[in-house]
């Protein structure tokens, strides 16, 4: 038998868990506290609250500006997601050009279609190679 029974470890385990836990909610709220639209002073204080006092500072924090804190969280979310969708636009090189992006799905579709009546037998190789310059020039 060892001198730490199953128990103890199922405890430092929840004690482990809740320490990660508790740094995880401080650093959540210090940086919600610099990112929040309060002057420099408001910040400061609640700053040195959180830190001096941090049981008691963090939870005052959490019912006095919680749903605040919540709103900042979703407009981040929003404008994350805003300039992934920006930038995925750009790479892909659409939405730049509107006429661009207009004529490009019309030659895509013309060119699906002068593929299949070559397929199809109904154009000769001349015929399409033609076509399909017209097209992309």
């Amino acid at each position: 038998m060892t001198g730490y029974p199953l128990l103890d470890v199922f405890w430092t385990m929840f004690e482990f868990f809740l320490w990660v836990l508790w740094f995880f909610l401080l650093f959540k709220i210090i940086t919600d506290i610099f990112r929040s639209d309060m002057n420099g002073w408001g910040k400061a204080g609640w700053l040195v609250f959180v830190i001096l006092l941090p049981l008691v500072g963090v939870l005052v924090y959490l019912i006095a500006r919680g749903g605040s804190m919540a709103r900042r969280d979703a407009e981040a979310r929003a404008q994350a997601d805003a300039a992934f969708k920006d930038y995925v636009r750009q790479a892909a090189g659409t939405g730049t050009d509107e006429a661009a992006a207009a004529s490009a799905p019309g030659t895509a579709d013309q060119l699906a279609k002068l593929a299949k009546l070559k397929e199809d037998g109904h154009l000769t190789e001349q015929e399409y190679q033609t076509a399909k310059a017209r097209l992309l020039t």
